[in-house]
């Protein structure tokens, strides 16, 4: 179950990547800082709306990956497979930059041509190689086995009063001093009647309606 549901992880992972994550890496394209000239005169970029909003989105994009990648509990299906997905689109590159290009989708919108830039700029073998580590750490293919309770400790000054009744040899429960102790009395096979006798009359109250 939790696999299938690093499935449903990864789906959006991808989706989040290619939306938020493309279309805030094109925001800071446009920037002036593409032609040699610095943002914003040189001065503070919080005026700056298109940088602004290319960085929260690209800040949305890494959190979301930060916690797949290093969540213990989460499959690591949620980050490794986008990650593999994006190594082998960067390989397909290599080999052939038109073929490449071509599977894209939505080149004429904004989030397919932030892809593309993404993909030009080496941002997705980048992030390729990062999000498939979770892939190759054991312990993220199985659960943790849940801790085993410990033991009821004992309660301090809890029957204090007992080691004053009689020492113990070594804690073991058997008692030190056995001059104390006296053995009981053996019963005779051969007597038929109560060693202690019959009741006195008159000793115990008659029960009621008994004559």
């Amino acid at each position: 179950m939790r696999h299938v549901t690093g499935l449903a992880l990864a789906v959006a992972m991808a989706v989040v990547l290619f939306v938020a994550g493309s279309w805030g890496y094109l925001k800071l394209l446009a920037s002036p800082a593409r032609s040699g000239v610095l943002p914003a005169a040189g001065g503070s970029l919080m005026h700056d709306h298109a940088v602004v909003e290319g960085f929260a989105a690209l800040l949305v994009v890494g959190l979301l990956a930060g916690i797949l990648i290093a969540g213990p509990k989460i499959s690591p299906l949620a980050a490794g497979l986008p990650g593999l997905a994006l190594l082998a689109w960067t390989g397909l590159y290599l080999a052939s930059a038109r073929r490449a290009v071509y599977y894209i989708p939505l080149k004429s919108r904004l989030y397919g041509a932030g892809f593309e830039a993404l993909l030009f700029d080496g941002v997705l073998a980048l992030a390729g190689l990062v999000m498939i580590i979770p892939l190759f750490v054991p312990s993220r293919w199985r659960l943790r086995a849940a801790a085993a309770p410990s033991p009821y400790g004992a309660v301090p000054d809890a029957y204090a009063d007992l080691g004053a009744t009689q020492t113990t040899v070594g804690g073991g429960g058997m008692p030190e001093n056995w001059a104390a102790t006296a053995a009981q009395p053996r019963l005779d096979p051969s007597q038929t009647t109560a060693p202690w006798g019959p009741a006195e009359p008159g000793s115990y109250p008659a029960p009621p309606g008994y004559r």
